[in-house]
């Protein structure tokens, strides 16, 4: 018997699909452009592509169903590349989407002379750090350590990403109002235990949680107390864990190690958001929150499928909290991107009968390209939400490699000005629109 050779959604075939369906049915009741200024949600799920959308999809709500992400209502293809490189890096993604400027591959805010790069503004500021000096409540949002540069690259400017214990000092010293993620271990000096640290990192002896609280921080550590923070609260510094509130390992690490993907008593990326927006969205002014889901792009470095697609949920969960919010308060612009494709996910969806859910997968394609199941490599396949008749379908996930690739970028927008979302933009232009709902100026473009 000839079996049939595996489906595959392909990046470019996703990307084309995204180019044509763009949801313009949405315009109606998303699109208003009619306030002077308002609120921007950014929302980072680093990594992701079509790809890892559609597998997401297919898990959770099945081949018919609908993600939050698929009700956004406009969007474009991304244009990701760097000054110096195609694929682009976590590092000078987020510089670029802070500043509105192209930056080298290496950029942690710094231009090639080490000197801090000049935002399209004008000014040496990022977007955020312009929000802050304006007045404007602010926000980053973490998984991973906050110094992940997808929320870091906003308020701190270094020569290296691997310096966490200077980025970490610049975000509290920057005057940003709720600050949410893990890295306690980059807050602590050398031999202070924390609430979820062995002991700091920190070689210059300086106690940054202490510094906080002096500055007006008020300081929890668990989902349960951020949860029942006070509505009024003026500044929140959020530490949920040791390093990451993830554990970017292999399934079989994991497993050996008894380890969960998530911190459980860390909130979920929904609930970090959720806290903020009660916060923030009582005071007088528009405000600016910038958001990443760092699993998506950790767990699939790592090609843990199941990670990945947990960390995916999350993410659309969480764009599902700001969707809510936009109902209530149009005047707010809901941006969502990633700067590349994390490891080169593929669905594998064959023929049910060539592809039990009852049978282990094999551990490679036939080209060598390993296949994860739900529990790792070799184990069984994931299985789709049921379809529009109930039926449920296996499913494989296959990675190209361990790195993050130019691939196939799908950004989206949603709310306030979302129309100016369209057709293909550059990475610099996610800047240009956060300026305009921000500031209400339009920049020139500094796109080709």
């Amino acid at each position: 018997m000839t079996l049939r050779k595996p489906l595959a959604i392909s990046l470019v075939a996703a990307t084309a699909i995204a180019t044509l369906v763009v949801a313009r049915t949405f315009a109606q009741t998303t699109q208003n452009s009619s306030f002077s200024t308002g609120n921007v949600i950014f929302l980072h799920p680093d990594g992701t592509s079509p790809s890892h959308w559609g597998a997401a999809r297919f898990l959770n709500y099945g081949p018919d169903g609908k993600l939050n992400w698929d009700r956004m209502s406009h969007l474009a293809v991304y244009l990701g590349h760097m000054k110096n490189q195609l694929t682009g890096t976590s590092n000078a993604g987020a510089v670029t989407h802070a500043t509105g400027v192209k930056v080298n591959a290496d950029s942690y805010g710094l231009d090639e002379i080490e000197k801090p790069v000049t935002a399209l503004s004008g000014k040496p500021q990022t977007i955020m750090q312009e929000a802050i000096a304006q007045g404007i409540p602010t926000a980053i949002i973490n998984s991973g350590i906050i110094s992940e540069p997808g929320t870091g690259a906003f308020l701190a400017k270094v020569k290296s990403r691997q310096e966490h214990a200077e980025i970490t000092k610049q975000i509290i010293e920057s005057g940003v109002d709720i600050i949410l993620g893990g890295g306690e271990v980059w807050y602590l000096p050398k031999g202070k235990t924390g609430r979820h640290a062995k002991s700091g990192k920190r070689k210059d002896g300086v106690n940054l949680i202490a510094l906080a609280k002096r500055k007006g921080y008020t300081v929890v550590y668990t989902r349960e107390e951020l949860l029942k923070l006070p509505t009024n609260t003026k500044k929140v510094l959020g530490i949920f864990a040791a390093e990451d509130t993830y554990n970017d390992e292999p399934e079989e690490d994991l497993k050996k190690q008894r380890l969960p993907l998530y911190v459980k008593s860390a909130p979920t990326a929904a609930e970090m958001l959720q806290t903020t927006l009660r916060v923030l969205s009582n005071r007088s002014k528009p405000f600016f929150i910038v958001q990443e889901e760092e699993g998506t792009d950790n767990f699939s470095n790592v090609n843990n499928a199941k990670g990945c697609l947990e960390a995916m949920k999350r993410a659309d969960d969480a764009i599902g909290v700001a969707l809510k919010f936009i109902e209530q308060n149009p005047n707010t612009m809901l941006l969502t991107t990633a700067d590349s494709d994390a490891s080169g996910l593929e669905v594998i969806g064959v023929q049910v009968s060539d592809m039990s859910p009852n049978k282990p997968l094999p551990p490679r394609e036939k080209n060598g390209a390993p296949l994860d199941g739900r529990d790792g490599t070799g184990t069984l396949p994931f299985v789709s939400a049921p379809d529009a008749r109930g039926q449920r379908f296996p499913f494989a996930i296959a990675w190209t490699g361990f790195s993050d690739n130019a691939g196939a970028i799908v950004a989206k927008a949603h709310g306030m000005n979302a129309a100016r979302m369209q057709h293909t933009i550059d990475n610099t232009e996610i800047y240009r629109l956060m300026y305009r709902s921000l500031f209400t100026k339009n920049l020139p473009s500094n796109s080709p």
